[in-house]
């Protein structure tokens, strides 16, 4: 790790290169002689290239002189290496490019998989369609809750998929994982993500079936990428109802590096004295902290990404004792500070090659307080990954690599050690090792065959497992296709079982994923069967992991931005039937965390002409199982049945410089009744509902943005 380390040191204070020579511009075209913006232009074996823009131009100075060869490369298009001679004076260069065989025309892996990035033609939700879609709140995972296969959960953070809890979803930024992607939260009131949606160009959403690249994670992946160099230097400030921010990123002259930062606080004491909470608040959650960034483009396909991220939270809340009879509160108080930072670097190595490789480290502290007890929780995370990709062939690829991670867990009671009879331990450590090795094989451009498997070992569990994945596509048309995808996955136990005297083992699944699309550029459709098997689940019974289930549905969504002009929606649907025995649970039953059904319905409209921009979405979820004590049919009980209208709307406006958007968004807009679930007494005489802290959230707030004007790239898309 320290080698790592030292490498990416040395490559941050590598110099900047030599004075430039001669000016190399030019246009490039497609074949029907239309400007191709974002091709990459470039003196061969040498760090000098640009970008094409809108219009398909370019500029850069190159260094060397005499006989050299340009490239141009452009994903999609057929790559062009032309031999020129450079002389001291401006030299011009234009051509058109031949398209390739590309994501349109050839079959893509899609079971289980729904993705969203500027190298794809199947985009799903982009950043602004996270922040514009009504409930949502400007969260990823608020976002992919209108996805079919989440479920909506209220009560804990997380993003719950086909049967799955929220720890079996992991969150990866640029390859690392995330060990906190949520704020912490007091209990039974879920907490957003940390991170804004527009720090990221993609999203892969998996819902079952993903790469041998990634593990730890029994039903989900969240695969985010961040944004590479901005188009402009720019800066940004935030006003809202409920905190203020602004932020900064300067773009170097030459084009190829940035830096930036940004800072937040929130405090939601006055949101509170004007909207009712039903908890009562000692201290009004607040939170501040920021992120810092760094890119520099080593050359015209390396580039190197630092993003570093901190926060600061505090809150204290009283809620009523369901055991108590005379008024009694309960308290619960939370101080938590997060530092998150991930350094990567990818280039490509000779014609064939890429490399990436990455090192990550985070902190996470939770101080909490209550009547009797002063906890102190910490979780750290140090990893390191390594990654190269091959191109074979035209189409066919060969990636494997890496990865390490060093975890160090502590929980303190009262400053001592955690040592509630069976928790023996206050200090976990663990280091966790895995390989893998994974090919897209492309039989034909119309059938690809992935096949891959992943090697890990953790210290924690001492066994090395090996789960072999693979997927399989056939194009039935320009638009359509079919896939499949098996897979095998493993986890470690949650992180509270690891303090247990007997540590379990390994959590298991076992994917089946069989799914159809059709997709252009102004539709989407999706239907995807699947089959879980759970094996090795945690038993607190006889504190083993001998618990087991399964989850079986079928899952359907719709994307429409044609029909009716301005108008952009998608209908999802899932369908669920899973059970489980684990835990404590005597017998094999449906989880709290599962609904039958869960629809969503997003609909969002743009008056171009007002610069206005206006939507909803409705949600509906069936009632959830819950424990009733006093049933002796264990979890036979089901909540009222889940109905969400949110609406949001916002005013854009470009003036000189500036480009400015007053935004407004309301959630649960009738005020439907929420019940997440029930808590009894331990005498079982009286029960309370687990309904959110208030039936709706408002939300206003003005965003302004000097130095860039997106007027394009909203107007883009909503068309």
């Amino acid at each position: 790790m320290k080698r790592i380390l030292t490498l990416y040191v040395l490559i941050l204070l590598s110099s900047q290169g030599i004075l430039a020579q001669t000016k190399v511009s030019g246009k490039i075209l497609d074949q029907k002689k239309q400007p191709l913006p974002g091709v990459n232009v470039f003196i061969k074996d040498t760090y000098d290239g640009a970008s094409t823009d809108a219009n398909g131009n370019f500029s850069f100075t190159a260094a060397d002189t005499g006989d050299v060869i340009i490239v141009c490369s452009f994903i999609g298009f057929e790559q062009i290496e032309k031999k020129v001679k450079l002389t001291s004076s401006d030299f011009t260069f234009n051509t058109s490019m031949k398209e390739s065989l590309n994501e349109l025309k050839v079959v893509t892996i899609s079971a289980g998989t729904i993705e969203a990035s500027d190298e794809r033609k199947t985009t799903v939700l982009k950043p602004l369609d996270i922040v514009t879609t009504a409930g949502a709140q400007g969260d990823i995972v608020g976002a992919l809750k209108t996805l079919p296969g989440a479920q909506q959960i209220g009560e804990s953070e997380g993003l719950f998929v086909r049967g799955g809890d929220g720890s079996e979803t992991k969150t990866i930024i640029d390859g690392m994982m995330v060990n906190k992607p949520f704020f912490s939260s007091a209990p039974d009131i879920a907490s957003r993500g940390r991170f804004s949606p527009f720090l990221f160009k993609g999203t892969i959403f998996s819902t079952g079936g993903y790469s041998a690249q990634y593990g730890q994670g029994m039903s989900s992946v969240l695969a985010l990428e961040t944004q590479d160099l901005p188009g402009q230097t720019s800066s940004t400030l935030a006003i809202s109802s409920v905190g203020i921010g602004g932020g900064y990123n300067k773009l170097w002259k030459e084009k190829n590096a940035s830096a930036g930062f940004d800072l937040n606080y929130a405090n939601l004491l006055p949101y509170f004295k004007l909207v009712k909470q039903t908890p009562e608040y000692t201290r009004a959650p607040q939170f501040s902290g920021g992120s810092v960034n760094f890119r520099k483009k080593t050359s015209p396909s390396g580039m190197l990404k630092f993003y570093g991220y901190f926060n600061l939270s505090d809150l204290g809340i009283k809620t009523a004792s369901i055991d108590s009879t005379n008024g009694f509160k309960n308290l619960f108080e939370l101080n938590n500070s997060d530092v998150y930072t991930n350094l990567t670097y990818k280039e490509r190595l000779g014609e064939k090659w890429m490399m990436n490789i990455g090192a990550s480290y985070s902190t996470n502290v939770d101080n909490i307080k209550t009547w009797t007890d002063s906890i102190r929780s910490q979780s750290d995370m140090t990893q390191g990954r390594l990654v190269f990709t091959r191109g074979i062939g035209k189409l066919s690829i060969i990636r494997f690599g890496g990865e390490y991670q060093y975890t160090f867990d502590e929980v303190k009671v009262d400053g001592a050690k955690y040592g509630y009879n069976y928790h023996v331990k206050n200090s976990i450590y663990d280091n966790y090792s895995a390989q893998f090795i994974e090919a897209d094989i492309y039989l034909t451009p119309k059938l690809v065959w992935r096949a891959g498997a992943r090697g890990e070992h953790t210290t924690i569990e001492k066994e090395y497992v090996i789960s072999p994945r693979t997927s399989v596509a056939y194009k039935l048309g320009d638009k359509s296709q079919i896939s499949f995808a098996y897979g095998q996955f493993y986890q470690k136990p949650d992180r509270e079982y690891l303090f247990y005297t007997k540590i379990p083992g390994y959590n298991k699944a076992t994917h089946y994923i069989a799914n159809i699309q059709r997709v252009d550029d102004l539709h989407t459709l999706r239907a995807e069967v699947y089959y879980k098997k759970y094996d090795n689940l945690t038993n607190l019974i006889d504190s083993t992991n001998s618990g087991f289930g399964y989850a079986q549905g079928l899952d359907i969504f719709w994307r429409d931005k044609k029909t009716i002009d301005g108008v952009d929606y998608w209908i999802s649907y899932t369908y669920i039937e899973t059970k489980r025995k684990y835990q404590t649970y005597p017998k094999e039953v449906t989880p709290p965390f599962a609904a039958t059904h869960t629809a969503s319905l997003v609909f969002k409209k743009f008056f171009e002409k007002l610069n206005l921009s206006s939507g909803f979405t409705y949600t509906y979820a069936s009632g959830r199982p819950y424990y009733n004590p006093n049933n002796p049919d264990f979890m036979s009980d089901r909540t009222i049945d889940y109905h969400s209208l949110g609406i949001n709307g916002a005013y854009l406006r470009q003036v000189k410089n500036c480009f400015a958007v007053l935004a407004f968004s309301v959630t649960n807009v009738i005020g439907n009744d929420q019940i997440f679930g029930y808590r009894y007494s331990y005498d079982l005489q009286r029960s309370a509902a687990v309904t959110p802290p208030a039936k709706r959230f408002f939300f206003v707030g003005l965003f302004l943005s000097f130095g860039q004007n997106r007027s394009k790239e909203v107007i883009e898309n909503n068309n």
